[in-house]
């Protein structure tokens, strides 16, 4: 299986600390896209969190800034209290509208403005959590041939999020919170080494 991909986005809630703790550092440092994440969080938030990833993370792991340029090799979390969106020229812009399934940021949001700029070239991801955020966001991604992947809900801190994007039909992989980096980056490699 041969995926060229641009982008990846990950939505992650309940449980989101441990599994982001887990998953992130298993990046490796040359991984080529660009790894955007939503967690839920509070406005205001002190940078513990974000600090906490980057000291593990081979990828640099820093908070999404309005108009920044979206690059490979990084990791960007949501700013809390924000929406975070993807623009057509590849930047973020971040938004005070109203919460989406009780959040900001929200999932959904983000999967379905990235899917609108990287279509068949973007992965979605659906981590641990206590709600149905990224469900919605999961479908738009699909129907944009983008490439969909759950948590394997037994894996889970939380299985209510990964459960809901399952429920969607649209989700084209279950896996184990460990094996996701490894399986994007084995992805990668074959796309490169048959192109």
């Amino acid at each position: 299986m041969k995926v060229d991909f641009s982008a990846v986005v990950i939505g992650v809630s309940a449980g989101g600390f441990q599994a982001l703790h887990t998953l992130l550092p298993l990046f490796p440092k040359a991984f080529p896209s660009p790894v955007i994440v939503v967690q839920h969080r509070m406005a205001g938030e002190d940078d513990f969190f974000i600090d906490s990833l980057n000291n593990k993370s081979r990828l640099t792991v820093k908070e999404a800034e309005e108009k920044e340029e979206i690059r490979p090799g990084t990791a960007y979390i949501a700013p809390g209290g924000y929406h975070l969106l993807v623009e057509k020229d590849h930047t973020f812009s971040l938004s005070v509208d109203e919460p989406v399934c009780y959040a900001r940021p929200s999932i959904d949001v983000l999967f379905e403005t990235a899917a609108r700029v990287y279509g068949s070239h973007l992965v979605g991801i659906i981590l641990t959590g206590a709600n149905s955020d990224g469900s919605n966001g999961i479908k738009t991604i699909k129907q944009g041939s983008g490439l969909t992947i759950a948590q394997d809900p037994e894996t889970a801190e939380v299985n209510l999020m990964p459960l809901s994007a399952i429920a969607t039909h649209c989700i084209d992989f279950i896996l184990p919170l460990e094996e996701i980096p490894s399986f994007l980056t084995n992805l990668v490699e074959d796309t490169h080494d048959n192109s």
